[in-house]
């Protein structure tokens, strides 16, 4: 009768609803299927018109407004360190927590995809840079030249490293803003060895995730790159999405990496793969393999699940890369393309932004709900000191989403989603065949495996979660 407890991420609750899901598998296996055969039907011609209509003017953010934004950043990011370094290490009381995980990496990242890319403009580490350079000219124009080779393959590895500190990290507010520190240093170095211009478009990876991000926004931010002035300028949803050159590598890796990385984060803290190491690799071999006595340390025991935990976090966007190849390799066979089997593959990488934003959303909306609210208590008592300088740090704050409501918006999302997905694979094969007979050939291999992330993604969503004490 009683239920398993249940614990997600660094802290914080997350909620599924574990439901029978074979009727939603088929529903939205059918959904794709219906979308991508109207899509075939009616868009027949690649798209000729610009990304922006020369009809939308610009608008200028006024550079008292941008100057003020910009400090409020640097002020939140000190703030955040502050508080974790003085206040309570409890990271349900300490407002650090909630500022960083909760509202900076998953508020943020939802109002990028809206919004346009404001973290060009307001990243803290870029504004410290250009504040050290104005009192040292010149330090931060480098000294060694980026490899071309080199590319997004820093940031993968610092993204890489970010989601393991989320997931296993067992993050602190003192950790954190020790962590936030480091990261600050480290990127001040980068920006001295390699130059911030380099640095900052291919290295650091929070730039790089969230430019990526923002391409699927209706509003654009644009930086006039002789004066420094930012214009606002509305575009079509998603239409920088459709490429006129095939992105390099290693930024098709860092997006699958996206898409595969939030998958797991779904995934590791199921009761399917918890039981997965404790009833078939901790009795088939960790007991064979150290005798049942004297028995296994619990801490060696801790160890090797880290380690299983970690591996899985590596292979299984290696899986999807390798899966993703394999139909690209069927698409470009079948289609005939003369293009090599790389550079066709990284002309569909930016189709599948859709679909790892919607797991993004999916997977975390109800932490932004159910922590986010709780910002209106820390803000009154953010170091955990025992204030209540606005009056609400005794405030109860309820925001339990009802569990009907969670699931059948995750299916809707992922299901968006890939339909979306669908459609942008569907015109970019249009940007590279002249031929709409081929267009479409080349896009079956691609439709049998946006069937299979939607399915994968709502059965992921479906499995009940597991007791995660090891977590």
């Amino acid at each position: 009768m009683a239920s398993a407890p249940v614990e997600a991420h660094s802290f914080g609750q997350t909620y599924t609803l574990p439901v029978p899901v074979w009727l939603y598998l088929y529903g939205a296996a059918a959904a794709l299927i219906v979308s991508f055969l109207l899509v075939g039907y009616f868009v027949t011609e690649p798209q000729t018109q610009p990304l922006i209509s020369q009809k939308n003017r610009r608008w200028k953010v006024p550079p008292g407004v941008l100057a003020a934004l910009r400090m409020l950043s640097v002020a939140i990011f000190l703030f955040t360190i502050v508080a974790g370094f003085v206040g309570s290490n409890h990271p349900y009381r300490n407002i650090n927590m909630t500022l960083f995980w909760v509202i900076f990496c998953l508020g943020f990242t939802w109002l990028t995809a809206l919004a346009g890319n404001w973290f060009a403009v307001l990243n803290p580490w870029r504004i410290l840079v250009d504040w050290l350079e104005a009192l040292l000219p010149g330090r931060f124009a480098g000294q060694l030249v980026w490899p071309e080779k080199l590319a997004y393959w820093p940031a993968l590895v610092l993204y890489a490293g970010f989601i393991w500190l989320e997931l296993f990290g067992r993050s602190a507010p003192f950790s954190l803003s020790l962590t936030l520190c480091i990261y600050a240093l480290f990127t001040l170095a980068a920006c001295v060895v390699f130059g911030k211009t380099y640095w900052f478009a291919y290295g650091e990876f929070f730039s790089v995730f969230l430019r990526v991000i923002a391409k699927v926004a209706p509003l654009q931010v644009i930086t006039d790159s002789a004066d420094g002035d930012v214009y606002l300028q509305w575009r079509r949803p998603f239409s920088d999405l459709i490429q006129q050159r095939p992105v390099p590598f290693s930024l098709l890796v860092f997006i699958l990496f996206v898409l595969a990385s939030t998958a797991f984060d779904g995934l590791h803290e199921t009761a399917l793969w918890i039981g997965a190491f404790w009833k078939h690799l901790y009795l088939w071999v960790l007991i064979p393999l150290y005798g049942n006595a004297p028995p296994v340390p619990f801490p060696t025991i801790q160890k090797l699940y880290l380690v299983y935990q970690t591996l899985a976090l590596l292979l299984i966007p290696l899986f999807c890369l390798v899966g993703y190849i394999l139909f690209i390799a069927l698409a470009r066979i079948i289609s005939r393309s003369q293009h090599s089997l790389a550079e066709f593959g990284c002309w569909f990488a930016y189709s599948l932004l859709p679909i790892a934003l919607a797991y993004h959303v999916t997977h975390y909306f109800t932490l932004l709900q159910v922590q986010g609210a709780q910002l209106i208590r820390l803000v009154s008592d953010p170091f955990a000191l025992g204030w209540n300088l606005f009056g609400t740090a005794r405030m109860p704050v309820s925001s339990i989403p009802d569990m009907n409501v969670v699931w059948h918006t995750q299916v809707a999302l992922i299901l968006i989603g890939h339909i979306i997905s669908v459609y942008l694979a569907h015109r970019q094969a249009l940007q590279i065949f002249a031929d709409r007979r081929a267009a479409i050939v080349s896009q079956l291999p691609m439709l049998v495996m946006m069937v299979g992330f939607t399915t994968a993604g709502l059965w992921i969503l479906s499995l009940p979660h597991g007791a995660g004490v090891m977590d």
